[in-house]
């Protein structure tokens, strides 16, 4: 029986999916499932049932895992030590953020990263907060990069920076002209927002509520992208993250405003499952982005 078997099983148990388990052990599904075939041929017994959202350990398939998990931890980190004794960053890295900071402000660091260590492939995907979330608990990426990061209980943060939020509307709106704008000036302003469950929206709601502002939402969206293109069309105005809209801005697009009260911030911090094992790769990504504050 070789490790490689025993850490897909353990990532299918995690991750409750073929696919997701493929994608981190670099194989396709069907060495899964040959996998998972010879592990049960083994023990004689069934490992796992399918379900509806995925598939969910027999009670021996949860026994084996519950052994196994910390062998295969500990092979990891024992990989970690003696690549790093040789002194060679290589390997891969799988990274999810949020789109705005994804699309955004990553790629100068990527691009850094890579040139430094060409051995290294970098994968980034984008995803909603919750799902970033999801993936770290889940295991299926080394770290995720998030606006206004929760603690949660198995997950651990390093924060990052601040990111300056700012009022953004199109060329043509009344307020466009000036170089700083009050909140209570946005008071009956169509507005374009984050959807409800979006931390950026939660803080940008509670801003305007402790300003006792009152806007009319009149559009929702789960990604910045969307936003920015509905502002550029005329539809509403938006306070959004200063990086975001800096090319849209630089090309007359759009105008970004500050604000008289002040500035105003939003978090940005890596998340990864406590107790994650980094790759010598990975810790040096994370020391590279946290060198940045």
């Amino acid at each position: 029986m070789h490790i490689e078997t025993l850490k897909t099983f353990c990532d299918l148990i995690e991750t409750g999916s073929f696919s997701k388990a493929a994608q981190l052990n670099f194989i396709s599904q069907s060495a899964v499932s040959q996998q998972l075939r010879a592990l049960e041929t083994r023990f004689g017994q069934q490992l796992l049932e399918r379900q509806r959202k995925g598939v969910a350990p027999t009670e021996a398939g949860r026994v084996l895992y519950d052994e196994c998990k910390e062998m295969v931890a500990q092979f990891k980190a024992l990989e970690v030590r003696l690549r790093e004794g040789a002194q060679t960053i290589a390997g891969a890295i799988r990274v999810a953020a949020v789109y705005s900071i994804g699309l955004h402000e990553l790629p100068p660091y990527v691009k850094q990263f890579i040139k430094a260590h060409p051995q290294v492939k970098v994968h980034i995907e984008y995803s909603r907060t919750d799902k970033v979330y999801e993936a770290c608990l889940n295991n299926t990426i080394d770290f995720g990069v998030v606006a206004l990061p929760l603690r949660y209980p198995n997950i651990a943060v390093i924060p990052l920076r601040e990111d300056k939020l700012v009022l953004v509307c199109g060329p043509e709106h009344r307020l466009a002209r000036r170089r700083k704008v009050s909140l209570q000036s946005l008071v009956g302003e169509e507005f374009i927002a984050f959807e409800r469950d979006i931390p950026t929206r939660k803080t940008i709601d509670r801003l305007l509520k402790q300003h006792k502002v009152t806007v009319t939402h009149v559009m929702e969206f789960d990604n910045i992208e969307t936003i920015k293109r509905s502002v550029e069309a005329g539809i509403g105005l938006s306070i959004l993250p200063e990086t975001a809209v800096a090319k849209e801005v630089e090309n007359g697009l759009l105008r970004a405003l500050d604000f008289s009260e002040g500035t105003f911030t939003r978090s940005i911090g890596i998340i990864h499952r406590k107790g994650k094992v980094f790759s010598a790769a990975a810790r040096e990504f994370v020391r590279m982005l946290t060198a940045v504050r």
